[in-house]
This record gives C-alpha cells, structure tokens and sequence, in this order.
C-alpha cells in the first residue's frame, strides 16, 4: 500500500487493485483482465467527465464494487481514504477539489439562464399575464444552455457540435411562430412535450460521443435521476431562505413578494438548473449511495398503491373517471413508475442474482401494466363518447408508448429471473427506448397544433 501523503500514479493504483485482488482469492487469469478491463472504462469514463486520475480511478473501484465482491471488499477497506478524495477539499492538501474553471463556468451558465427568463419583458410580455408564452419557451431559456455546457466540459468534435443547435432553433421557431390560442390545449400541451424531446439533445452532449452505447445512454439515466435529486434539494432550500427573508423584511414593514415572483423565484428555478448539474458533476459518485435507496424505498410503497387501487376499482365496480386533470395524474403516475424502473435498473449490480426487490419490481411493473389498461380502456370509451381532443389523443399515445415499454420491461425481467436472458438485456430495452419519448414530445409539439386548429 501506498505511504500516507505520497502521490501514487494511476497504474500504481491499478497494480495494487489487481495484486490485492490475486492475493485474496484464485481468480482466472482471463477473469482478472476482464475486470481489468471494465475498471479501466469506468476511469476513462470518468476522466472526461472532468475527474483527475486519482478521484476517477477511486469512484471507478466504488462502482466494481457493485460487480465484485473482492472489489466491493477493496473498496470498503479504502473507505476512508475514498470519502476523504470525494469530500475533503483538496486546498487542505495543496489542490483544488472543484476545478474553478468548471465552477465560474457554470454559475457563468446560471446567471444567463436568468438573463433569458427576463428576456422576454423586453418585447413587453409579463410573466403574470403571458404565462402562456413563457411556458412554453421554459426549455428555451435552460437547455441549450445546459448543453452548451456539456459540449463544453466533453470537449466534443466540431461534427456533433455543428448538429445540437438545430433542435433547439427549431423549438423556438415553433415556439412562438405558431398561432396558439391563449389557454388553449394544444399550447399546453407543446409546453408540456418540448421539454421531453429537448432533453435527447442534452443527453447526446452529456454522453459525449458515447449515446450510442448502452453505457453511455445508462449514465445519462443516473445523470438525469441525480439532477432530480440535487435540484429538488435547492428548491427546498430556496423555499426555506425565501420564507425567512419574507418574515424578517415584513417585520420592518417591507412585502418582498412581488420581487420574489417577479425576479427571485423564475430567474432563481431556470439558474438553478445549471448549478445542480455542476453539483452532480463534481461530486458525481456521492449521490449514488441515496439514489439506490429512494428507488427501494419508494418501490413497494407504489407497487402498494397500484394494488389498492386495482383492488378497490375491482371491489366497488367504478368506472374511472377521464378528466383533464385524472389524465395527468394517470400519465404521472406511469412516468414516476417507469423512473423508478428505469433508475433501479441504472443503480443494480447486472451480475448479481435476482433477490427480493427484483421481485418488487416486477410487482410494480405488472401493477402499473394493469393500472395503463384500465386508463386506457376508460380513455377509449371516453373518445369513443365525445370524440377526438388533443388532450385525450395524448393521453392515448403516452399510455400506449408507457404501455409497450412496461410490457417489454415485464417480459425481460421475468426472463432474467427464470435465468433465460441477461440483465443487461433490460437495460439495453430502457435505454434504446428512451428516443421513443423525445420522439413523441417532438410529435405532440409539433404536429398536434395544427392538426387540432391551434385550440
């Protein structure tokens, strides 16, 4: 082992990893290559992702951990010298834990997000009276930024580059260039799906040349779920400091309110975008150990709710009742669920065997499957009485595309744990689906004003 304060190279580190792991337990000369070779991936990858040597090769025997026991008992023994690396900034040691120039360029980002919220007031529209307006442009102001950012940091060739702004040149003409009515379905509904078919072009720049791999798609999944994670976590802080703020100037006589609608809490959601990436960037392995957690925590508690739910729509014979704000909460329901597959896939250890949440899940997959049915059903009878509208064909086409994904998830799962097929045969099905929803937003925000009048 290396002397404490010493600095170690990268094939050092590698050395001792592989010697440790020769000494413990015979291992197969071609195994030991093979999980060689994978460790080393994980520290590529995490190199351009903008950690130095020592942190990536670290993290990256973190994440063996969960492929190889002798690996996770390497890991566990280096715990402490893992969390100092992580955590300790490394000014205590003569460095910088952050590179500064990753911070200054993110916070940069922030504060022109907030710049583009206010944006519009110069062409006289209020965030009050033109909500409309800017609800759909929402995306605008944060996305392409965002993946400006990881063009950026992934210093991508000048040939995906030259690609990326188009989609969103083409959201903002659209946008805007339609002739939405105010309040109408169609307009909601284009604010509600841009969202979903821009967040692929910030994938395919967070990948960084690597959307075409399973890998590389599978870390935008955990990207994505720790951005959610990290961002739900400043909105609750925000909320806190705007509470007390409001409490302490109202006790001089001074309503801060209108400055927070106005000003704080737009310009404040679209910059903290850009900062919660940043966090999950340069601290991208400590979320992991919470991630997993929520995802079994939360897991039987909604396979548990799906469940009474079928029970008591079988026990009382009730019709379910299709209305806007049902259909919403149904599609939710299904994204949430489907999320929560989805990351639990991302976090699982491929080579492990199946256990009791593998069991869980497919409860709550089989749950939600028939739950999607029985909205459909009532969805079908509901055009079928009033006709056709833009939030029901919708409503339709998502439940049918949640339906298909959660059907093939049941049918792999339940192959793995027959033994029949390969974990990473689920995972290749999650990620080469996740296109099929950007390409549905791009369709609803698209092709659904003018099909359905602009209304």
């Amino acid at each position: 082992m290396s002397i404490p304060g010493q600095a170690v190279s990268l094939e050092q580190q590698i050395a001792q990893w592989r010697s440790y792991l020769g000494r413990r337990q015979a291992i197969h000369a071609v195994d030991l290559v093979e999980l060689e070779d994978h460790l080393r991936e994980q520290i590529a990858a995490l190199g351009a992702a903008g950690l130095a040597d020592d942190e990536a090769f670290l993290v990256a025997v973190k994440r063996m951990g969960d492929l190889d026991a002798l690996s996770r008992e390497f890991a566990r023994e280096h715990s402490e010298r893992l969390w100092k690396q992580l955590v300790v900034p490394r000014s205590e040691s003569g460095g910088s834990a952050i590179p500064w120039l990753d911070a200054m360029v993110a916070f940069g980002l922030a504060v022109a997000a907030a710049v583009l919220v206010k944006l519009p007031a110069l062409f006289g529209l209020r965030l009050d009276t033109d909500a409309d307006v800017y609800a759909r442009n929402a995306s605008l102001f944060v996305l392409p930024l965002l993946t400006g950012y990881f063009a950026w940091k992934r210093r991508l060739s000048p040939a995906i580059v030259r690609w990326l702004p188009l989609g969103f040149v083409a959201a903002l003409l659209l946008a805007n260039a339609y002739p939405f009515a105010k309040g109408g379905d169609t307009g909601i509904l284009a604010a509600l799906h841009l969202p979903i078919a821009l967040w692929l072009v910030v994938g395919i720049a967070y990948a960084g040349g690597r959307w075409s791999q399973v890998a590389g798609r599978m870390d935008f999944v955990r990207f994505s779920g720790e951005l959610f994670i990290y961002y739900t976590l400043i909105g609750f802080g925000g909320a806190v400091l705007m509470a007390f703020t409001a409490m302490v100037f109202a006790a001089i006589g001074i309503e801060v309110e209108p400055f927070f609608q106005s000003w704080l809490l737009p310009c404040g959601a679209a910059g903290a975008v850009l900062v919660a990436s940043w966090l999950v960037e340069a601290k991208q392995s400590v979320i992991e150990n919470m991630a997993p957690v929520l995802t079994q925590l939360f897991t039987p508690l909604f396979a548990a709710a799906l469940i009474a739910f079928l029970g008591a729509w079988l026990w009382t014979g009730r019709g379910v009742d299709i209305e806007r704000n049902v259909l919403i909460g149904f599609d939710l329901l299904l994204v949430v669920v489907v999320c929560l597959l989805l990351y639990s896939i991302s976090a699982r250890d491929r080579h492990a065997a199946p256990g009791f949440f593998d069991v869980m899940r497919i409860v709550l997959v089989v749950s939600a499957l028939l739950a999607d049915a029985v909205a459909l059903s009532a969805i079908a009878a509901r055009i079928s009485e009033f006709g056709f509208s833009p939030n029901r064909v919708a409503a339709l086409g998502e439940n049918v595309i949640l339906l298909v994904n959660l059907a093939g998830s049941a049918v792999l799962y339940l192959r793995f744990l027959r033994g029949r097929a390969l974990f990473s045969d689920l995972e290749r099905w999650q990620t080469n689906y996740l296109p099929v929803y950007a390409g549905w937003g791009a369709l609803v925000a698209v092709v659904f004003p003018p099909a359905f009048g602009y209304l």
